[in-house]
C-alpha cells in the first residue's frame, strides 16, 4: 500500500500497536471457550482480530488509499454505510431504506454499484445476509461526519490527485512550481482550476510583489547616510517588497523608493518578484484535515493488520 506525503511517527505508532496485540492475545491466553465456535460467534476480540487479518489481504494493494477515497465519493454509497454502522440491514432492507431516502434501485444495482465496492475495500461486512459497518468502517464514518459535503466536492473516479494535493497544502503555502512537481506539469493547472471552483485553494493576497533583497557587497565600502543605512538593515535575509520596508523605517513609500535606488546603484540591494502562491481557504483546511485522519487511520490499521497476521502465522 503506498500512501504519499504522509509524516508519522511510524515508531510511536508501531510501540502502540505492539502493545494493543499484547493485551489482546493476554486476553486470549486466559480465556477458556467451551468451543472453537464460541470464539467465533460471541468473541469482540476474535471479532477484531479477524477483521484485521482481512484488512491485511486488501491493503496490500499499491492502491488502496486511492480505491477507498473513490468509494467512499458516492452518496448512497456512504448512505448504506452510514446506516450500517447503527444496525445490521439484510439487501431487500437496505433497498426499503434506500426508498425511503429518495433511492430508486434494483437489488442487482445495489449490491453490484454499491455493496460490493463497500466490502471490497474492507469498511462493510456480510454475516448470516445482513450486512454491517466494520469496526474501520465505523471509524470512517465518524471522521467524514465532520464534513458532510465530502461527496460533493472532490471528483468520483479519479485518481485522487486533488486529495494529495489539499494534504500537500496542509504544510503551508505553495508554488505553482512546487505544485508541478508534486502532480506533474500536465495536470497542475487543471487541478488547481477545480479545487478554486469548489473554494478549497485560493492565491494569496501578495500577489506578484517585489521583493528587496541584500547583496552580498559590504555596506562599510560605500558611503551611506543614515537613512540610508536604515532602510539597508531594514531588509532582512528572507527579502521584503516596499510597504513593508516603509513600515520597519516609519518613512513613505515615495521616499523608501528614493533611498532603495540609491541602494541600488550602489549595488547592495537587488529585487526579484515573490511568485505567486496557492493556499487552502477555511473549507480547504476542513477537507484537508478530515483527508489527513482517513490516511492517518489507514496507517494504523495498516501496521495493526500487519502485526495480527504475523501473530496468527508465527
Amino acid at each position: 500500500m503506498i500512501i504519499t506525503p504522509i509524516k508519522s511517527n511510524l515508531k510511536e505508532r508501531k510501540r502502540d500497536l505492539v502493545q494493543i496485540l499484547k493485551e489482546l492475545n493476554k486476553g486470549c491466553q486466559n480465556c477458556a471457550p467451551l468451543s472453537p465456535l464460541t470464539c467465533i460467534t460471541r468473541c469482540k476480540t476474535w471479532k477484531l482480530k479477524n477483521e484485521l487479518r482481512k484488512l491485511s489481504t486488501k491493503m496490500n494493494d499499491p492502491k488502496y488509499m486511492k480505491n477507498l477515497f473513490n468509494v467512499l465519493k458516492n452518496e448512497t454509497r456512504l448512505h448504506i454505510l452510514q446506516k450500517s454502522a447503527r444496525k445490521r440491514y439484510s439487501l431487500n432492507e437496505i433497498q426499503q431504506e434506500l426508498r425511503r431516502g429518495g433511492y430508486s434501485h434494483s437489488r442487482d444495482t445495489i449490491n453490484h454499484e454499491y455493496l460490493e465496492p463497500l466490502l471490497e475495500v474492507g469498511v462493510l461486512a456480510e454475516g448470516q445476509d445482513e450486512y454491517y459497518a466494520t469496526i474501520f468502517g465505523n471509524k470512517i464514518t465518524n471522521i467524514l461526519n465532520d464534513f458532510p459535503d465530502f461527496v460533493n466536492v472532490l471528483p468520483a473516479h479519479s485518481e485522487c490527485y486533488e486529495e494529495k494535493l489539499l494534504r500537500y497544502l496542509l504544510e503551508g503555502p505553495k508554488t505553482f512550481q512546487e505544485i508541478e512537481e508534486l502532480l506533474t506539469p500536465v495536470i497542475a493547472s487543471r487541478i488547481l482550476n477545480r479545487l478554486k471552483k469548489e473554494n478549497l485553494i485560493t492565491t494569496r493576497k501578495e500577489r506578484e510583489y517585489v521583493f528587496f533583497f541584500r547583496t552580498k557587497r559590504d555596506p562599510t565600502k560605500e558611503t551611506l547616510s543614515l537613512t540610508e543605512f536604515n532602510v539597508y538593515n531594514s531588509i532582512p535575509s528572507e527579502g521584503l517588497p516596499v510597504k513593508k520596508i516603509a513600515l520597519e523605517t516609519h518613512l513613505s513609500i515615495r521616499r523608501v523608493y528614493k533611498y532603495l535606488r540609491g541602494l541600488k546603484g550602489k549595488k547592495l540591494v537587488f529585487t526579484r518578484k515573490s511568485p505567486k502562491t496557492y493556499e487552502l481557504t477555511e473549507k480547504g483546511i476542513k477537507l484537508a484535515l478530515i483527508l489527513k485522519n482517513l490516511v492517518n487511520l489507514v496507517e494504523k490499521t495498516w501496521d495493526s493488520s500487519i502485526l495480527i497476521s504475523n501473530n496468527m502465522n508465527s
